[in-house]
């Protein structure tokens, strides 16, 4: 009995890896190619080399773009250079991007910059918070964009334990938002188990100075998140599920969910049109080719846009898509008045018009 036990144990532990590999072959579909759908309006934007993973817009027209991240398992093409925030100024008729100068008294050498999003105050001044990876950790630093100056005062680094593996965020009010956990592990052999099992033990966090807890979890790998215009709903890109899941806002800041929105493709960043309430996606169409980065057969580049999103029958349609050739490993896409910007996690930025 002994050694039958011992047997039936194995023979079922390998029939789960075998069913968890091709359920994972499955999931990181190595053939998929896309199909070209490019602007004729479009340029690349010499200035940035090593990345531009976050993008947001202000209703003036500024761009923030965070560049250089370094990250478990992504190329990088820069890796002992620190990350920056660039600007452009979209209402200019051929915008220049500046790299934005940050005030001493910050650690500018271990900057890892990765989600980003912007807050407005009642005075009209501009905050920016980004997700921070010095050292592999994860903080969130709040920054004064001082405009005459075209900088960044530092004010503030959050930290808290639950602020761990943070992707992305999305800013609510004074030092209250909602971010992403993409992992639930730190350590890189927990964290390709973690992908390879789909344990789905990733969240979403809220926090305040006054609370900071758990609002939604089941994702395989939370990445982007956005809020629509009206603020009542809050959009999260599951990367590994392909799928964004649409959920709204309760009184206690809790989410519950009322849709998810399965994708063909992996979801990285979001971004929303202010104007239609469309959700724009940068997205990666081949996840193989990012992990196993060949210079000369490199990931590609899709971005999505999802009209009507609270209807029954959401409208899905490829808005860009390009093999690599010009832009590769997209993860952000961002429309300013009729003005789009691609940003991608490691290589260059586009720009078209519309």
């Amino acid at each position: 009995m002994g050694k039958l036990a011992v047997l039936t144990l194995l023979g079922a532990g390998l029939a789960l890896i075998g069913e968890r590999f091709v359920a994972f072959r499955q999931r990181f579909n190595t053939l998929r190619e896309v199909e070209p759908v490019e602007y004729p309006n479009c340029h690349l934007i010499e200035e940035i080399e090593n990345g531009s993973e976050d993008i947001d817009i202000l209703p003036s027209g500024l761009a923030f773009i965070s560049s250089g991240l370094k990250y478990p398992g992504m190329p990088s093409f820069a890796p002992d250079e620190p990350g920056q925030i660039f600007m452009m100024d979209l209402n200019e008729q051929n915008p220049r991007i500046q790299a934005l100068n940050i005030s001493d008294g910050f650690d500018k050498a271990s900057f890892n910059p990765h989600g980003i999003s912007t807050f407005i105050d009642k005075d009209h001044t501009v905050y920016l918070y980004v997700v921070n990876h010095p050292h592999m950790e994860s903080t969130v630093e709040i920054f004064k964009f001082e405009e005459k100056q075209r900088s960044l005062l530092h004010l503030k680094t959050i930290e808290h334990e639950l602020l761990k593996s943070v992707n992305d965020i999305v800013v609510l009010g004074p030092e209250q938002f909602y971010a992403t956990r993409d992992h639930y592990f730190t350590s890189s052999f927990m964290i390709i188990l973690e992908i390879f099992l789909d344990l789905q033990w990733t969240s979403v966090l809220f926090y305040s100075p006054r609370e900071v807890k758990v609002v939604a979890t089941g994702f395989s790998s939370a990445n982007g998140i956005t809020i629509s215009p009206d603020k009542k709903y809050i959009y999260v890109a599951d990367v590994f599920a392909k799928n964004i899941h649409i959920m709204k806002i309760l009184d206690n800041w809790d989410l519950t969910q009322l849709k998810v929105i399965q994708l063909d493709t992996f979801v990285d960043n979001l971004t929303v049109d202010p104007d239609t309430g469309d959700i724009w996606a940068g997205c990666h169409p081949n996840a193989m080719k990012l992990f196993m980065y060949n210079p000369e057969d490199p990931p590609g580049s899709e971005v999505l846009r999802i009209q009507n999103v609270l209807s029954d029958k959401p409208q899905i349609s490829v808005d860009y898509a390009n093999n690599g050739s010009v832009l590769q490993a997209s993860t952000v896409a961002f429309v300013y008045k009729r003005k789009l910007l691609i940003g991608t996690i490691f290589h260059k930025a586009l720009y078209c018009t519309l």
